[in-house]
């Protein structure tokens, strides 16, 4: 108790400022999350800014990483002993140190491109577009990687988020401070620290309760991470088959962003495709966001059973006697060897509970006879499968007395409108004993139907109601009449009803833009809905409020180039589907671009470049008359690969030397100069091999 009222307080007198540390760390949301793990060997320190903004500037200026020592051989000490465990501020690795690895680590590539990838272009700051623009690509940037980066602790090193203290003494603890290097002036970001020491180390925990589910052809895996939460990030999934050893099945690791977990439950589920009648065996495990592997979980495993692919179908029934039945149903005969055989089931009702009165019936009979009828009698034949999957028939009535059904209802018409409501009707039956009709609904023609009406009705007409925003595009409807004594006639002719189409297509979605030659590059996905039928791109230009179209085409085109433009200008587009009933979808999000003004007249001249071995460079060299340049673009790329900016030099600079080459390869160098009022001139580009 007195340790931790005594780092109460050493906390609150750390603060630099005349604002309460409970002001600063509670109240504000401008902070910095620190996290804290202690190996065998060394301290684990991570840490994450709360705002996009200051995550940027922190990129810039660093971070800085501070140590107080409170407790030394179990002992306070009554002067916290303070230790700057940075010499200089931690900030990203540069471009080139990524280079080496983002081909092989691509959470490595994704923080990379975060930090270090193009802006998204939007001229004009006194725009609204421009500003929710930048905001958004900035968060999206922020997001990728800080999620990223807690999948990989030495990316989150590089990216300046992670460090590692292998200066921290056994007999000691440690407060941590993570404390921002941003000026005050531009962002004051309220520092983050954390209580750490190696008596707090304890070895991770593994995965619990994993359950495996199986069925056809597929397991259904789900354990517990709610209780492990605050310890690991991302999980391995790992799979046996019988006299096989364990093989990872997922490439990345697997995370609640992966598929939606049970909150309630307190797990997450995972999906795996397996061959039927093999043993599989299954185990995961933790990933902290340190990177730190946890023990395996228990294993789980059992075997895919393919489930029973066909219905028995009650077809006749044959009195032999007041007594007596012979019932006949089909089969497919291709499906006997799934089957261990079948059962005749029995109620007295319809929707009663039904008894099994027969089991055991070999999977080649079609036929069977019983000899203890009663009144009224409901008859299913279960078809059983050899691993114990089962499928039942529809019901048959079967009475002793009168047992001949009426004659199946015809004259079935009907019609939906707009709002799902189904309006059928046919013809009365002509049999003298009709008690009433059941109407049978299906979604699909071939499937079996499901009755709608709950009890018989006496009328010759039905009102039902359906969704018509699913994806099927018809309803189909059957009827069966029933006299008193519950015979029941042959399904009608079935009626097949379009359904009304409201549902507006999906939009399509812009893949790719660019501008080359002065004329604007557009792709996208096209809409995903089957009856989709053409696409329209519109175009607004610099601050018109009209959208024009520019574009009409089907919905197997996702290329278009847009010719009619003029330099400096900014220009927006969106795509618009439209499908069979003349349904637009919403617009797609839009993109802009502004075409760049060129300078054609004015270009870069005796661009050229030498491979000096002795130096360990290139050295490159231009010559440029024009007086009006504000500064030259370097680009540098691979052969063959996409040119990268290399460097931006002033106007009057006209050599630079490239020291980052590997040996025996090409390279591709670019220049453009930037003129002072915003033209740029036409890209020269050289290839110097190394």
């Amino acid at each position: 108790m007195t340790h931790k009222l005594f780092i109460f307080f050493l906390l609150i007198n750390f603060t630099v400022t005349a604002q309460s540390v409970t002001d600063t760390l509670v109240k504000s949301d401008n902070r910095i999350e620190v996290l804290a793990r202690v190996s065998e060997t060394e301290a684990l320190i991570r840490w994450a800014p709360t705002k996009p903004i200051a995550w940027k500037q922190l990129n810039q200026y660093g971070y800085i990483i501070e140590r107080y020592t409170i407790i030394r051989d179990g002992k306070t000490l009554p002067n916290p002993e303070a230790r700057t465990l940075t010499s200089i501020p931690i900030t990203p690795k540069p471009l080139e140190a990524w280079e080496a690895i983002v081909q092989n680590n691509d959470n490595a590539a994704i923080v990379a491109q975060a930090i270090y990838g193009e802006r998204f272009d939007v001229s004009g700051t006194d725009k609204i577009e421009a500003i929710v623009a930048l905001s958004e690509d900035l968060e999206q940037r922020h997001t990728f990687a800080l999620y990223t980066a807690d999948q990989d602790f030495e990316v989150a090193v590089m990216a300046g988020l992670g460090f590692r203290d292998n200066t921290a003494a056994s007999n000691e603890k440690y407060i941590y401070r993570v404390v921002s290097n941003v000026p005050e002036s531009i962002n004051n970001i309220a520092y983050g620290g954390v209580f750490q020491g190696y008596q707090d180390f304890e070895p991770l925990p593994k995965p619990i309760d994993l359950v495996s589910t199986f069925s056809d052809a597929a397991t259904s895996l789900s354990w517990n991470f709610k209780i492990h939460r605050s310890l690991f990030t991302s999980y391995n999934i790992e799979r046996a088959q019988e006299g096989e050893s364990f093989k990872k099945i997922n490439k990345r690791p697997y995370t609640l962003l992966n598929q939606a977990a049970d909150e309630r439950s307190g797990r997450i589920y995972y999906m795996d495709s397996i061959a039927n009648n093999k043993g599989y065996k299954y185990r995961v495990q933790g990933i902290s966001v340190f990177g730190e592997l946890s023990p395996y979980s228990e294993e789980a495993g059992g075997t895919g059973r393919a489930a029973l692919g066909f219905t028995p179908f009650l077809t006749t029934k044959e009195f032999i006697d007041e007594n007596t039945v012979k019932l006949t149903w089909e089969f497919p005969e291709e499906a006997n060897s799934e089957l261990s055989g079948f059962t005749l089931n029995k109620s007295n009702g319809l929707g009663e509970t039904q008894e099994v009165l027969i089991k055991d019936i070999p999977p080649t009979a079609r036929s069977i006879r019983y000899n203890k009828l009663l009144p009224s009698n409901y008859f299913t034949v279960s078809a059983v499968g050899k691993y114990g999957s089962q499928k039942k028939s529809f019901p048959m009535l079967v009475q002793p007395v009168d047992s001949i059904p009426p004659s199946r209802p015809v004259g079935l018409t009907g019609k939906i409108d707009s709002s799902g409501v189904v309006r059928i009707k046919w013809e009365a039956n002509t049999d003298v004993d009709i008690f009433g009709y059941r109407v049978f609904r299906g979604n699909l023609e071939n499937e079996e139907y499901s009755q709608v009406t709950s009890k018989p009705i006496s009328t010759t007409a039905f009102r039902d109601t359906i969704s018509i925003k699913n994806l099927n595009s018809n309803v189909y409807y059957k009827i069966v009449a029933l006299d008193y004594r519950y015979n029941q006639s042959d399904y009608s002719d079935p009626l097949t009803l379009k359904k009304p189409d409201i549902i507006p297509p999906t939009s399509p979605v812009f893949k790719k833009f660019d501008v080359s030659d002065g004329k604007v590059n557009l792709q996208w996905a096209r809409s995903s809905s089957d009856d989709a039928k053409t696409t329209h791109i519109y175009r607004k230009e610099n601050d018109s409020q009209d959208w024009l179209l520019v574009y009409e085409g089907d919905n197997t085109t996702e290329r278009y180039i847009d010719k009619k433009v003029t330099e400096g200008n900014l220009y927006s587009y969106t795509l618009i589907a439209i499908d069979e009933s003349n349904l637009e979808s919403p617009p797609s999000p839009s993109v802009s671009v502004k075409i760049p003004k060129t300078n054609k007249e004015n270009q870069v001249r005796s661009f050229s470049g030498i491979a000096n071995k002795l130096q360990q460079s290139i050295d490159i060299s231009w010559a440029y008359r024009a007086d009006d340049i504000s500064e030259f673009e370097i680009y540098k790329s691979k052969t063959e690969e996409k040119l990268r900016l290399l460097r931006v030099v002033p106007a009057d600079t006209r050599r630079l030397t490239d020291t980052n080459l590997k040996i025996n390869t090409s390279y591709t160098y670019g220049i453009r100069a930037v003129f002072k009022d915003g033209r740029i001139s036409k890209l020269k580009k050289i290839t110097v091999k190394y």
